[in-house]
């Protein structure tokens, strides 16, 4: 293959690699604008790739399953909502169960649903339709960056996530735009585990996410919790997971190889530390006051 034939193969690669995380990555970007820490990530990410390869499976038509996957996400993102923003439940701790809620859910529905452990039958997959989310992740980006910096809405889910009492004081219920913003967080999250399943793939295995949530909270922070720079960071570590295949044969071991894209995320945040400031509000509970609304 010529050196011109082996870029392209890698180029290919990489955007394969990449959008799952993107879409996870920009997800938690909208949700951490908010003020809502998202560590439930891979649970959502889990629950649309399962999602995906049921409805797939059940319907024969991919794109339902797509569907499928942004639903379970959403579904997944507003449960963290309610218990950040209503229930104020620590948002640590609630993602953290989001997680594995997520992946033991999946794995007993493995076994209901197909009979079988450790991962369901092939279903019909997107095929080459899955080009078109690998453009969707790239036009989600601008979009949000576009309505985060140039529209009321975006300037009033910003300012939930840096002073929500601002927010509440304008007359406007800072908890009902942090529950929206974390439901499409979800939702896109979902979206980046059915490209996993039905795009990249076609099936679900347990453990096929494997960390790829937390790849993409680290992109967030890599990406100082913009779009843009979550989108760029997501190349980045995409990169590193490209790259892992690239070099399968040759004298690295294995192991290491696999450890590539978590490394890479572990120097990035460390490298970072300091350099970027999140959100005032982030992760903060917001309690209305018996005055307002």
């Amino acid at each position: 293959m010529t050196i011109a034939g082996v870029i392209g193969a890698f180029v290919v690669l990489l955007a394969i690699k990449t959008t799952p995380i993107a879409f996870a990555a920009l997800g938690g970007t909208l949700g951490e604008r908010s003020g809502v820490i998202n560590i439930g990530l891979e649970g959502m990410m889990t629950a649309g790739a399962f999602a995906a390869v049921v409805a797939s499976g059940a319907t024969g038509v991919p794109w339902l399953g797509a569907v499928a996957g942004v639903v379970a996400g959403a579904a997944f993102g507003a449960l963290l909502g309610v218990l950040a923003t209503r229930v104020r439940v620590d948002q640590i701790v609630a993602g953290t169960g989001i997680n594995l809620f997520a992946l033991g859910s999946a794995a007993f529905l493995l076994v209901l649903v197909y009979g079988q452990p450790g991962a369901s039958k092939t279903v019909p997959s997107l095929g080459n339709g899955s080009w078109l989310l690998v453009a969707l992740a790239f036009a989600v980006a601008l979009a949000l960056h576009v309505f985060l910096v140039a529209t009321p809405a975006g300037l009033r889910l910003r300012a939930c996530g840096e002073n929500p009492s601002a927010v509440a004081a304008a007359g406007i219920d800072p908890l009902r735009i942090r529950l929206l913003a974390v439901t499409a967080g979800g939702a896109l999250a979902g979206l980046g585990g059915a490209y996993l399943s039905i795009g990249e793939l076609n099936l679900y295995s347990d453990g096929m996410i494997a960390g790829r949530g937390f790849i993409a909270l680290a992109a967030v922070i890599f990406g100082r919790w913009t779009p843009l720079g979550a989108m760029g960071a997501a190349l980045f570590f995409g990169f590193f997971e490209a790259l892992q295949f690239v070099l399968q044969g040759s004298s690295i071991p294995s192991e290491a190889m696999q450890m590539l894209p978590y490394v890479a995320a572990i120097v990035a945040l460390v490298a970072f530390r300091g350099r970027a400031r999140a959100p005032a509000a982030d992760g903060i509970p917001y309690e209305r006051n018996i005055e307002e609304f």
